[in-house]
């Protein structure tokens, strides 16, 4: 990346799960930020990276193993406020001469910390003597404490749950901040980049439409883009900035695999083609991608397949925009984080279906990401700040595979046609009840397995339909939505009685704790 023009923070990553939050965390706090392996921070630092504040990340890893990683020691030389959260508490105490073990009573998911002494992370925050839910993950802990450090707090396995050396600007936890389940987190990081950092919080989503703007002028000049429409909020977002900056040298592919939800194909085309007047090829291919589909089961073969599947068609279609020099694609920073992760973390194994098939050498373009520095919710802001319909860029999240992920097993056009029918009635009766904006994902499953049921006189053998609601701030955690029962009754119902082919709804009350894989 290139060095940014506002106030900005480093984060060292050490292969935690939850590194991306607390990029998130700090971005709203108003402050730029970046995410770096802790294996290249020096050689981020060397090429002037000149950070006014530094966030050492959790890791699985275990500090008393040989060979265990370590922040650059430069980190705690150049005179800047530094965070340590967890592992990262570890590697600080013992690079400034304290002492970690293992061996002891482990803390996995909620605890309570006791202030012991005031300190400016919780100024306002938490009283002396007060006891506050945080969340744990840790199986060594700190038994000595560098020179110049108290602790502030306690719990009851972690002696050191905060300590801090205030006259350096050191401060370390060992809970993780940046999880919705430590309730007052996000204020902890706060008050460290606003407060004990001082930076002003430059970071707006206007300033960023400007400067993200005049940077694809620099870099497109004259020349002519091809831009990948999933349907999704990114890519949608990105075409739109593009068209904003240079016109009808843009135009959009979107190719249609015929596993999308009820209308969207045509919503996207009628935003595009009717609202922005943008150009934009309409590829219907959804008899191609479900007749490679058939007798497809594995759910990785099917991301592979409708991946590469994507790009051949893309490609054809690209070739009719004569004289194209570049490709605009709507990548997220979490995919820049993961693309860099260091060898081994976790995060490069959470998601397997990011950018599935990759891109072809052959087609010789020059990528044009102008959302690569952004997160998921900061894409809506802009999309917002683009005008875009509220609507639009509300819609949950929905992967690129569509319904392909949705039906378990072999995909037929029958089953995507029932799921279609099941899903609209779903997200219809979530928006007339006023609970869509509420939910951060629902949809529905097409399961692979048929029950007899009895419908009037008739005894049926139907499919089981699966509904999914989730709460998040992130998509990283995420809890089941506590439906009120006469909701899930009355879409059951008209699910049953309206899309034939189902005789039977249930609803998943499956959550997700920080530290679970991530699932669609």
């Amino acid at each position: 990346m290139t060095e940014p023009s506002h106030e900005h923070i480093l984060i060292i990553d050490f292969g935690s799960q939850v590194t991306q939050l607390i990029a998130r965390r700090v971005r709203e706090a108003g402050v730029y930020c970046e995410v770096h392996p802790y294996n290249r921070a020096q050689a981020v630092l060397d090429n002037g990276f000149d950070p006014k504040a530094i966030i050492l990340s959790g890791g699985p890893a275990s500090v008393c193993d040989s060979g265990s990683p370590r922040a650059p020691q430069a980190v705690f030389e150049l005179g800047v406020p530094v965070l340590a959260i967890c592992y990262g508490q570890q590697t600080m105490a013992v690079q400034l001469g304290g002492v970690v073990e293992s061996g002891h009573a482990a803390e996995f998911g909620r605890a309570d910390v006791e202030i012991k002494s005031p300190s400016a992370l919780f100024e306002g925050i938490w009283d002396l003597g007060g006891r506050y839910p945080v969340w744990m993950s840790h199986g060594d802990r700190v038994t000595q404490l560098p020179d110049g450090f108290s602790v502030k707090a306690t719990s009851e396995n972690a002696p050191f749950a905060v300590a801090t050396d205030e006259a350096r600007r050191f401060f370390s936890v060992m809970f993780h901040p940046e999880v919705v389940h430590t309730p007052d987190g996000a204020k902890l990081i706060h008050n460290f980049v606003r407060k004990i950092a001082g930076l002003r919080g430059d970071w707006t989503m206007a300033a960023f439409r400007e400067e993200a703007i005049a940077r694809i002028r620099a870099q497109v000049g004259d020349g002519k883009v091809i831009c990948g429409l999933s349907g999704g909020v990114d890519s949608s977002v990105a075409a739109v900035l593009i068209h904003e900056a240079i016109g009808d040298q843009l135009t959009c592919v979107y190719v249609d695999h015929g596993l999308m939800r009820a209308g969207e194909s045509e919503q996207v085309v009628s935003l595009f083609r009717d609202h922005y007047n943008i150009p934009l090829i309409h590829a219907d291919e959804s008899e191609r991608f479900l007749t490679a589909l058939a007798g497809v089961s594995d759910p990785e073969v099917k991301r592979k397949t409708i991946g590469k599947l994507f790009i051949d068609v893309f490609e054809e279609e690209a070739r009719l925009v004569g004289g194209a020099s570049f490709l605009a694609q709507g990548t997220l920073y979490p995919d820049v984080i993961e693309s860099v992760s260091f060898d081994g973390g976790p995060s490069v194994t959470i998601k397997s279906h990011h950018n599935v098939g990759g891109l072809p050498e052959r087609m010789n373009l020059k990528l044009v990401e102008p959302l690569r520095e952004l997160f998921k919710d900061e894409v809506r802001a802009l999309g917002r700040e683009l005008g875009l319909n509220d609507a639009f860029v509300g819609r949950h999240p929905f992967p690129g595979p569509g319904l392909a992920i949705r039906i378990p097993g072999e995909i037929t056009r029958e089953k995507a046609d029932i799921l279609r029918k099941a899903d609209a009635i779903y997200l219809e009766e979530l928006r007339a009840n006023g609970l869509y904006d509420t939910i951060w994902q629902a949809f529905a499953v097409l399961l692979p397995v048929k029950t007899v049921g009895v419908m009037g006189d008739y005894r049926t053998y139907d499919h089981v339909c699966a509904l999914r609601a989730v709460t998040s701030t992130d998509g990283m955690t995420a809890d089941f939505f506590a439906f009120d029962m006469a909701f899930l009754g009355r879409v059951a119902t008209r699910i049953v009685n309206e899309v034939k082919g189902i005789n039977r709804v249930v609803y998943d009350i499956t959550s997700k704790p920080p530290g679970t894989i991530e699932w669609e």
